[in-house]
């Protein structure tokens, strides 16, 4: 079985010894960095008196809320497959707390650090069947000792990005003996298996099962009540949602409103934050104001100003079927294009910045003339958004041909969660022979 270098672990230990400097300048750093410490301790915990050796233990990791909300979707069809199994979900990003403390898993946790000591100590107390990565968050540690153990190692939703630093030395030599202890994974197109295989996971062993996280938008968007409040915020005017903006989207969608304003001074601009803090949104009231523009915070909201700002976090997903257009931030920077699955689930065109070549799902979106992608420079993006919201407000027929479109190309992807939660019991039905 692989292991992994003194290299790897090396960096390892010094990232650990670095964290807490870190949390001195971030609050939610420091949180994460205490709850991780002792987040080991409550697993073991939960093995001394609540693992149950009869039944096959599936361990499921995901980073954040993203990858989490992929391996929410397999687990559930998992359940569906094999009532029988316990289920741990444990997660690395302080972001997917919330999601993890409502997941349908027998317990969930923050992942202790990828050190032998500590995760030695867990596999053999829980004693899982079945560890599982969702999209591209290996941990060479866990999954080799994991592997050594007896343990089948799987990848769900793996998707590898061309421009991914993991393909680059030294990450590529330190991170691939994770990706050999691997027994099986789903990846979500072609594209990805060749370069999971380029990672180190042999190509006999990788099928391509497509995306959970249209399973995932569907089953979200479907269970959102018709009378939910936050539905009728739309009601009444043209409103475009902008879901998990920066400062570079959020420029250019204020300008372009204004420039609207000029043919339809009706229409409406949900602002939905990223990191809605209230330095950011602050910040972003006085643009607004700059701009002759009127704002006020959905938590003091009495229905008068042109843009709502959006101070809370977990209702994007329904907040998106508020809209006659959707916005969809982090084409502008670096941090990535957020997902654009949600707002096409409800069946609106889809805008975003011009950073979206990483994103598969934009791709799919703009092949099909569901989404515009704007130009570079902010000035002409504004305007090319103002132009096209114009478009949409004006030609209704057009603006539902093209939600339709979007609505369509998430239909076409449904269907991974069952195909890879089907992997999954051949792993656990495998490994049960075996024992």
């Amino acid at each position: 079985m692989p292991t992994t270098s003194w290299g790897y672990r090396a960096t390892i230990r010094l990232g650990v010894a670095l964290a807490p400097a870190v949390g001195w300048f971030d609050r939610r750093v420091r949180a994460a960095l205490h709850a991780r410490r002792e987040a080991g301790d409550r697993l073991l915990d939960w093995a001394r008196w609540n693992r149950d050796l009869a039944r096959p233990l599936v361990w499921f990791h995901a980073a954040s809320v993203g990858e989490g909300r992929q391996a929410e979707s397999v687990l559930l069809a998992l359940r569906r497959m094999r009532p029988d199994c316990q289920v741990l979900y444990t997660h690395f990003s302080p972001s997917a707390e919330a999601l993890a403390a409502q997941i349908a898993a027998d317990a969930s946790d923050y992942l202790p650090y990828d050190l032998p000591a500590p995760v030695d100590r867990l596999i053999q107390a829980l004693q899982p069947d079945l560890l599982v990565f969702a999209k591209l968050d290996v941990w060479p540690e866990l999954s080799t000792r994991a592997a050594t153990s007896g343990v089948e190692v799987a990848l769900i939703a793996a998707t590898v990005r061309p421009g991914s630093g993991r393909l680059r030395w030294p990450a590529r030599a330190l991170l691939e003996p994770g990706y050999r202890a691997i027994a099986a994974a789903g990846a979500v197109a072609p594209a990805d298996a060749a370069r999971l295989e380029r990672l180190g996971l042999p190509g006999d062993r990788i099928r391509v099962l497509g995306d959970p996280r249209f399973d995932s938008v569907l089953d979200r968007v479907g269970t959102v009540p018709p009378n939910d409040p936050l539905l009728r915020l739309g009601q009444g005017a043209p409103t475009l949602v902008a879901g998990s903006t920066w400062p570079s989207d959020e420029a250019v969608l204020v300008d372009a409103l204004t420039q609207l304003h000029r043919h339809h001074p009706e229409a409406r601009l949900i602002l939905v934050p990223h990191e809605p803090t209230s330095q950011h949104l602050t910040r972003l009231e006085d643009r607004v104001r700059a701009a002759g523009l009127s704002s006020e915070r959905l938590s003091a909201a009495a229905g008068r100003s042109t843009i709502l700002l959006v101070d809370r976090v977990g209702v994007l997903a329904t907040l998106y079927g508020a809209a006659s257009v959707a916005y969809v931030g982090g084409g502008f920077g670096r941090a990535g294009l957020h997902s654009v699955l949600e707002p096409a689930a409800w069946s609106i065109p889809v805008a975003f910045g011009p950073r979206w070549q990483n994103s598969r799902d934009a791709e799919l979106l703009v092949q099909a003339n569901a989404a515009i992608a704007l130009p570079k420079s902010p000035g002409a993006a504004a305007q090319v958004l103002s132009q096209h919201w114009r478009t949409w407000i004006e030609d209704e027929n057009a603006r539902q041909a093209q939600g339709r479109r979007a609505r369509e190309v998430v239909e076409r992807g449904v269907g991974a969660s069952e195909r890879s939660a089907d992997l999954l019991v051949q792993l656990i039905s495998a490994r049960r022979h075996r024992r």
